[in-house]
């Protein structure tokens, strides 16, 4: 069928839209493999925010992300994997936050007191992060992410025990101190306040508890400073 004038002239004013879509189709198909990675792990975590982490499924992962399922499974050999990788970000972007409260150069107890504010700011930012862990924790049976998880947990305990050390030996801490026992309960005291915001979700800010509780903690391993 023959166009008429105004016809051509509206499809010669629309090519460069439609190649500039294509053009970006393309981009986006071409992503790095990092990225690509790091785009499902984010995928991950909010769609745990949203709804039950046992819930998520390979293809809900796959159009949050904007990819076909195939290709999915050209960055991940199963789920499985992308779970695994979920905790594998988990991990280093806490480290990041311990770094960052390192990098303050602050004496042992105002860099304990940083910390668990810290860690408290980047649970509430990252929602999905403990639904995903406590659902893994759920699960019977060993797997990649459930390792992950247990070696994440016992790195960051065992900085903590030696920041309570730290803490002991500058004399800002009871001398008696259990500081193995101490760096679980700083961690326990998180996911405790964690727990409460799940539970009773007006109850306010996690940080805004975090500071009331902190003064009860640190009295708690300040002691009599003998």
């Amino acid at each position: 069928m023959l166009l008429t004038k105004a016809a051509r002239r509206q499809a010669l004013r629309d090519r460069p839209a439609a190649a500039a879509g294509a053009a970006a189709t393309k981009a986006r198909r071409r992503l790095p493999a990092a990225r690509r990675r790091l785009d499902v792990v984010q995928a991950v975590l909010w769609l745990a925010a949203e709804r039950d982490p046992g819930a998520i499924t390979t293809v809900a992962i796959a159009e949050r992300v904007g990819v076909t399922h195939g290709a999915l499974f050209r960055h991940f050999a199963d789920k499985e994997a992308i779970w695994a990788a979920v905790f594998d970000w988990v991990g280093g972007a806490l480290d990041e936050v311990v770094r960052q409260v390192f990098a303050e150069g602050r004496d042992p107890l105002q860099t304990l007191q940083r910390l668990f504010v810290a860690h408290v700011g980047f649970v509430e930012a990252h929602p999905g992060v403990p639904r995903i862990l406590f659902h893994e924790l759920q699960r019977a049976g060993e797997s990649p992410a459930r390792l992950r998880l247990s070696e994440l947990v016992l790195g960051y305990r065992r900085r903590l025990a030696v920041l309570f050390g730290a803490a002991k030996k500058a004399r800002q801490v009871d001398s008696t101190l259990d500081a193995e026992a101490a760096a679980v309960l700083f961690i326990g005291t998180v996911q405790g306040i964690v727990l409460q915001s799940a539970l009773f979700a007006r109850a306010g800010s996690m940080q805004a508890h975090a500071r009331r509780i902190l003064p009860l903690l640190l009295h708690g391993f300040c002691g009599a400073r003998r």
